[in-house]
């Protein structure tokens, strides 16, 4: 990516799990950790609370029905051969996540579609937390979606196992770098200690903290983990990121 090049960063979101502040968090921790200039935006039914140096457009529109839990299926539309005026490169990320450093280099590093290897999935299967496309590149992977609904939620489980199968297919899917991109469940959680509260660390060499499932990072600063056999003490080094 050449350096005169504005750097875009995409979030979504959609109905009532996230907040405004969720979407105004990632901004500051965004704007913190890139050197380059940049975009942001946001394509959400819902402004409002938004920060004002947020870009915002609408959800774009998918010829499919995605009545029923997994919404996710949205992340999708990205892949439409116009995305209202972006242009070049495009990082999107999940709402729920930390940034820890630099992002500046998930725009240089080579590859086509990068993604997060999924930490327990062998067979090429990416996490969608933090993914890198060209706008326009892909747009018949939306188009077979759409056309093929139906079928596709049957083989595959959610959008991120579609998306991978399909850039895989075209041999256009890579992944970051490992240590890049580390799970707060699966990495900074130390290990079971009967029904003790365990400590969590920060791992050194990351840049990007995803919080898949639950907790979210406020539920981790607090230390409500959501469940009885992953009890944790208060992470207080997440809220050093997390604002």
């Amino acid at each position: 990516m050449a350096d005169t090049e504005v750097a875009n960063v995409l979030c979504m979101k959609w109905g009532t799990k996230y907040s405004a502040e969720f979407v105004n968090t990632l901004y500051s921790m965004v704007a913190r950790n890139m050197q380059r200039a940049f975009r942001f935006v946001c394509l959400t039914e819902d402004s409002a609370g938004l920060h004002e140096d947020i870009e915002v457009f609408p959800l774009p529109e998918l010829n499919v029905d995605l009545a029923g839990p997994e919404r996710g299926w949205n992340k999708l539309a990205v892949f439409a051969e116009e995305l209202y005026d972006l242009k070049g490169q495009v990082l999107c990320l999940d709402l729920d996540l930390i940034i820890t450093g630099s992002l500046d280099d998930f725009f240089d590093y080579p590859g086509d579609v990068l993604i997060i290897k999924d930490w327990i999935k062998k067979d090429g299967t990416g996490n969608s937390s933090v993914y890198r496309f060209q706008v326009g590149a892909h747009a018949e992977v939306l188009s077979e979606f759409e056309r093929s609904f139906d079928q596709i939620k049957k083989t595959h489980r959610n959008e991120q196992e579609y998306m991978s199968a399909a850039m895989n297919a075209k041999g256009a899917l890579g992944y970051w770098p490992d240590h890049w991109c580390r799970s707060f469940k699966r990495h900074c959680i130390q290990p079971f200690a009967m029904f003790l509260a365990r400590e969590t660390v920060q791992p050194a060499d990351m840049r990007v903290l995803v919080f898949h499932g639950k907790p979210d990072p406020d539920d981790a600063i607090a230390g409500n983990s959501g469940k009885w056999y992953r009890r944790f003490k208060p992470a207080a080094w997440v809220a050093e990121h997390w604002h």
